[in-house]
């Protein structure tokens, strides 16, 4: 993973991410005298890597691992079958701008994962931003996807 980077050189811009201005995903600083540029993500030591297929079983409920890549090449979503609840990650989201275009997308990779989640019978959707959603607009979201990328 290498050493810490700053934000700034780590993550594009809001206005390259797909985000129009003026959007910021900054709404409040963590501490006076907080400054953005010099703030790095300190790189950790996995204790388990998750595969496709993998169960974590957390003592009241058990979620699968689904390797969901095209927002990045290793982005994973968790299903819970017993309540049909899939926790989309990046992959899906309620907002409908699904960013595809970073350093690390793949587009047809994440054709492909929002063709998968056709097939999830999901209930209900919580994704990695914004509110969560029922099916019918995980349908919505993929066919819309799908359609525009294809």
């Amino acid at each position: 993973m290498g050493s810490p980077r700053s934000a700034s050189r780590t993550y594009p811009p809001e206005e390259l991410s797909g985000y129009a201005p003026p959007v910021s995903l900054l709404t409040a600083l963590p501490h006076e005298g907080f400054e953005l540029a010099t703030y790095a993500v300190t790189p950790v030591t996995p204790t388990r890597v998750v595969d496709e297929g993998d169960v974590i079983d957390l003592g009241d409920r058990t979620l699968t691992v689904l390797h969901l890549p095209g927002h990045t090449p290793g982005e994973i979503g968790l299903w819970e079958e017993a309540t049909r609840t899939l926790f989309g990650g990046d992959c899906v989201y309620e907002s409908g701008v699904l960013l595809d275009e970073l350093p690390e997308s793949d587009i047809a990779d994440y054709v492909l994962s929002m063709e998968r989640l056709r097939e999830v019978p999901a209930r209900i959707v919580h994704g990695g931003h914004d509110d969560s959603f029922g099916r019918e607009r995980l349908l919505e979201l993929v066919d819309g996807y799908v359609w525009a990328r294809t």
